[in-house]
Formats: C-alpha cells, sequence, structure tokens
C-alpha cells in the first residue's frame, strides 16, 4: 500500500479529550470521516507529557500502531473528540 504523503492536508483539527476537555493534539486531518488514526507526521502541536496518556484525566486515549509503514496513534473509540 502506498504510504501517506509527507505534506498532508492544510485543515487543522483540535482534538480533545472527551472525558475532561483538555486538548491534546493539533492535527492536520484529512476527510470528513471520523477520527480513527492519527499519524504522527501530522501532529502541529502535542499537548501531551507521555504519549497516548491525557494528561488532564491520566485516561488511556489511544495505541501505539505502524499503519502503511508509518508511525501512528490509533485511538480508541470515545476516548476522543475533535473540532
Amino acid at each position: 500500500m502506498a504510504k501517506p504523503n509527507k505534506k498532508g492536508p492544510t485543515r487543522t483539527v483540535d482534538i480533545f479529550c472527551t472525558k475532561c476537555k483538555t486538548q491534546l493534539f493539533k492535527y492536520r486531518k484529512g476527510g470528513k470521516g471520523a477520527l480513527v488514526k492519527c499519524f504522527k507526521e501530522r501532529i502541529v502541536e502535542d499537548h501531551t507529557q507521555t504519549p497516548c496518556i491525557c494528561p488532564g484525566c491520566g485516561q488511556e486515549f489511544a495505541r501505539d500502531t505502524l499503519v502503511r509503514g508509518t508511525p501512528s496513534l490509533k485511538m480508541i473509540g470515545g476516548k476522543v473528540s475533535f473540532k
């Protein structure tokens, strides 16, 4: 399969924890669908101290994986929302 393009989309979204409403990332998202995964190279601002753990409430919101050979975060359903 093809790798995601490096430049990526230009639209940025803010990703929040659904439990405590803390901002986790600013991310360049493509498409209109739900947030299933975040490619690490598309994260513009990272507000977390430890990867995949919310700094506000301490819950795990994602898992560290490889998608199409690229490091990414696979989101756990219902743990994050975006605007």
